[in-house]
């Protein structure tokens, strides 16, 4: 059987499970290399410098909570029901992140460091989204803002306790969910038309 041909998506995949095994602080392009069973230099074809390819695997793991939520945006439905659902997947897949592998979210944590751009463009990515769910509030008459995108960064800073990963130590609290809850709901009052 011929080898497995060398994909950027293959080498992100290595280097997550790289990165699981050692750790931020050692892991090394060498290491992924090996991994696939390929010279350092097959992978630095797809990935010019080891931090191309560390902002590559950080971009990669952020980018899986986009994509899930962006399916709650383009959903059929009522906007106030779509920000419900939307804010409780982000706390929800914010909290599993950390708390299902602790170790791994501790690397990304300390990439997230390195990668300010990945984030930036992350944020920005949520509050579009919200903006998207919003804006379809207003135009369905259930939320009332002058400025749909202004109103998504306050909602998103509002709520930043419960996705911001310098809050994830609380998230394994008990009374973590009625917290949130309590502020989803304000949050969902205050869009209100009729509030």
């Amino acid at each position: 059987m011929p080898p497995e041909t060398l994909t950027p998506e293959r080498i992100l995949e290595a280097t997550e499970e790289v990165l699981r095994r050692y750790g931020p602080a050692k892991a090394t392009v060498v290491d992924v290399a090996r991994a696939l069973g390929v010279s350092h230099g097959s992978v630095y074809r797809h990935f010019r410098t080891k931090a191309a390819l560390r902002e590559a695997v950080t971009a990669r793991w952020l980018d899986r909570t986009s994509q899930e939520l962006s399916v709650i945006v383009t959903a059929e439905g009522p906007a106030p029901e779509r920000l419900d659902r939307w804010l409780t997947a982000l706390f929800e897949a914010k909290r599993h992140k950390a708390g299902d592998d602790p170790e791994l979210f501790a690397t990304y944590m300390a990439l997230i460091g390195e990668s300010g751009g990945v984030v930036e463009r992350h944020v920005t990515d949520l509050e579009s989204q919200l903006t998207s769910i919003i804006e379809a509030g207003v135009s369905q008459g259930d939320f009332h803002t002058p400025s749909p995108a202004t109103t998504a960064r306050a909602v998103f800073d509002a709520t930043g306790r419960f996705h911001d990963p310098c809050y994830a130590p609380e998230w394994s609290r008990p009374e973590i969910t009625t917290d949130f809850e309590a502020v989803r709901d304000l949050v969902l009052r205050g869009l209100r038309t009729d509030a």
